[in-house]
């Protein structure tokens, strides 16, 4: 099951499940989207479940959708994401929790929901972000959202470990997603801003944004047969970003 399969890390994240011969569960927003990507998937008994994942109807609605066509649940792997850009002090409250609300909330419904649906063995992967342990103008909601994930990650693994079910959170830095597109529509990995800071100085080792199937190979070795002793840990993936000055 993978949420955010629309575009990004999560359809990155889709192509390579269904390719390591997964069926897979696509669930976004935008449906037209998740038809295309379902129409290009290598073949299997693979489900399109359309909706907010804060939303629990939707949630409802995907678990009575897999119980029905699959009967269980081995992988989750928490794609979906928004990003807003506000003011502690000044932004509506109401605005200003909107990651919160979405995020939190959407990956506390949709872990509740497969692990209700997940044998032994099983795996909640969520991808969060550095803003996890780093932090920037305007994006408090955000980097709040990332920090209780991971946190969150951290509390499942220790709850579901009885379980046998393992719980693990990718951190990724600089990608190149839909999500790198800025308010007023240029996108921040091809401004002189970060080619100055990032591919020409210093504070990025591999000095290039990161590819979104290069995050989804390590959705793809947390779920595998490699990492059966790994749980509740926050795998970073940024080319060297947080290791610098």
């Amino acid at each position: 099951m993978i949420t955010g399969a629309s575009s990004g890390i999560g359809r990155a994240t889709a192509l390579r499940f269904a390719t390591d011969r997964y069926d897979v569960c696509l669930n976004a927003r935008r449906e037209p989207l998740l038809r295309e990507l379902e129409a290009g998937l290598p073949a299997g008994k693979h489900l399109v479940c359309p909706g907010d994942y804060s939303d629990p109807a939707v949630v409802d609605a995907m678990d009575r959708t897999i119980r029905r066509e699959w009967g269980a649940v081995d992988v989750l792997v928490n794609c979906a994401g928004i990003t807003s850009y506000v003011d502690v002090i000044e932004t509506p409250y109401l605005q200003w929790r909107a990651c919160i609300d979405t995020m939190l909330g959407g990956a506390v419904l949709v872990s509740r929901m497969a692990v209700g649906l997940m044998p032994p063995g099983g795996r909640l992967i969520h991808v969060t972000s550095i803003h996890g342990e780093r932090v920037e103008i305007k994006a408090s909601s955000y980097t709040v959202v990332k920090a209780a994930l991971n946190q969150l990650c951290r509390s499942l693994a220790l709850e579901l470990a009885p379980r046998g079910i393992l719980v693990n959170a990718i951190a990724p830095g600089f990608i190149r997603t839909p999500m790198s597109i800025l308010p007023d529509g240029t996108n921040e990995l091809d401004s002189e801003w970060f080619r100055q800071n990032y591919e020409d100085g210093h504070h990025l080792p591999l000095r290039r944004a990161g590819k979104p199937e290069e995050v989804a190979g390590v959705a793809s070795f947390l779920a595998g047969p490699d990492a059966t002793y790994i749980t509740g840990q926050v795998i970073t993936v940024d080319g060297g970003l947080t290791i610098t000055f």
